[in-house]
């Protein structure tokens, strides 16, 4: 190991504990209050921009919809969703919540990197290699899981269920709360499905999983993966349902490069399986 275990006594690691959190503590609270101060302009141009038809997805597709007539029109001009406040104190608890989220994406790296600080000592040196890298990209896909959540899955969904009309008689307006509470699911949902591949490998290294699983279960995984793509974006055409299903089945394909493969069965396994 890089350091002995018997250099750090029980109380040695937890006060290294302590000051691990104490540094994750006030690294979100630096950026929360960072987030607090710059919100009003994030709501305008960043949270609620795909309330409006000028959101950078739908005008690329709309102009990809002009030279293939099988995408969904996103041409329309008028879609506009009205956000409205419920409640009386909705908009100032979620001034809250979503300073306390921002905090935690954009510090996301950081808090990797203090566990994996604190981790560290307890690895052998060429677990150190492989473990660093396993953070490092573990950190890039969950930012671009929240991306793919923020460009593409949120915004189909939202577009779908806000212009679905059940009766002429109802009015679409949509509460704060609740467009907030969609917002955050998906884009953190994404983010958290696109650390599958470091999942798998984690499984892998403590002997739970091999390549072999993945080949074994790939037609049922390809039929579940359809129907949780077809869940989270329920508009139903063939498109929008690629658009999702495509990256979590290259997930799941990328899950199960970074397995190990099946151990090799030697003559004397085979011997003792006939006895």
């Amino acid at each position: 190991m890089s350091q002995s275990q018997d250099e750090m006594s029980f109380w040695d690691h937890l006060e290294e504990l302590r000051w691990t959190l104490f540094r994750c503590i006030s690294a979100l609270l630096i950026f929360a209050v960072g987030g607090f101060v710059s919100m009003r302009y994030l709501f305008d141009h960043v949270i609620m921009a795909p309330c409006s038809s000028d959101f950078i997805t739908y005008r690329w597709m709309c102009k990809m919809a002009v030279s293939l007539p099988f995408f969904p029109d996103f041409c329309d001009e008028t879609f506009r969703i009205t956000i409205v406040q419920i409640k009386l104190a909705t908009q100032f608890f979620t001034h809250m919540s979503s300073s306390f989220w921002l905090a935690l994406v954009l510090t996301f790296p950081y808090l990797m990197y203090e566990v994996w600080k604190f981790v560290r000592p307890a690895l052998y040196d060429h677990e150190q290699k492989s473990v660093r890298w396993v953070f490092f990209f573990g950190t890039i896909m969950f930012f671009v899981g929240c991306l793919v959540g923020y460009f593409i899955v949120f915004p189909m969904t939202l577009r779908f269920l806000a212009t679905y009309n059940l009766s002429d008689a109802i009015m679409s307006q949509v509460s704060l709360e609740s467009y907030m509470d969609n917002f955050l699911m998906m884009i953190f949902i994404m983010g958290v499905v696109f650390e599958m591949p470091l999942l798998s490998w984690l499984l892998s290294q403590i002997g739970l999983i091999n390549r072999s699983f993945f080949r074994k279960y790939r037609r049922y995984a390809v039929v579940g993966l359809l129907i949780a793509a077809a869940f989270i974006t329920p508009s139903g055409d063939p498109f929008t349902l690629a658009v999702v299903f495509l990256p979590l089945y290259g997930l799941y394909e990328l899950s199960a490069f970074f397995v190990k493969e099946a151990p090799r069965k030697t003559d004397d396994d085979e011997v003792d399986q006939t006895t």
